[in-house]
């Protein structure tokens, strides 16, 4: 019994040491991207297999585009409460709700302009394959590939992107 106890227990150590062992060496390269000073640019540069030179380009791009971004993403979230107290208080769309709704539209609008006017710089700063797979990746993964909804009570999306 104490040997089928020890055998088990040692069984046991072993797999975890072994788990331990699987999970640090198939983490190790996000581990290491995280203690790089762009940790949310990291995996582009492994992705896109770009040079030193080409990421410190990329990164100065995206400093200089991330603060009027957060001021874009405020603004909207601004107008996203203001829009949620207006509709609270109000039995129909108002002359306000429908001037906030215009307003979020355009600054929606603004934003995605500008982003996209993002993408495309940081496109040119790649080696042009790379550059090409990236806009690729952009169009699949972003706002460019918004979702209708669903009206077909079946379930049926046949007319969505």
């Amino acid at each position: 019994m104490r040997r089928g106890l020890l055998i088990l227990g040692l069984g046991l150590v072993g797999a975890a040491i072994a788990y331990c062992c699987f999970y640090l060496a198939g983490t190790a390269a996000p581990r290491e991207w995280l203690h790089s000073g762009q940790p949310e640019l990291a995996w582009l540069k492994h992705e896109f297999k770009l040079s030193d030179a080409e990421f410190s380009r990329i990164t100065k791009l995206h400093e200089a585009y991330l603060p009027q971004c957060k001021a874009r993403c405020r603004r909207i979230a601004d107008l996203n409460n203001k829009l949620t107290n207006a509709v609270g208080s109000a039995a129909q769309v108002t002359p306000e709700i429908g001037r906030l709704l215009d307003e979020r539209a355009r600054m929606r609008a603004e934003c995605q302009a500008e982003m996209l006017k993002h993408f495309f710089e940081v496109s040119r700063t790649m080696p042009p394959e790379q550059g090409k797979r990236y806009l690729v990746w952009v169009q699949e993964q972003t706002f460019l590939r918004e979702q209708m909804m669903n009206h077909d009570a079946t379930g049926d999306a046949s007319h969505r992107e």
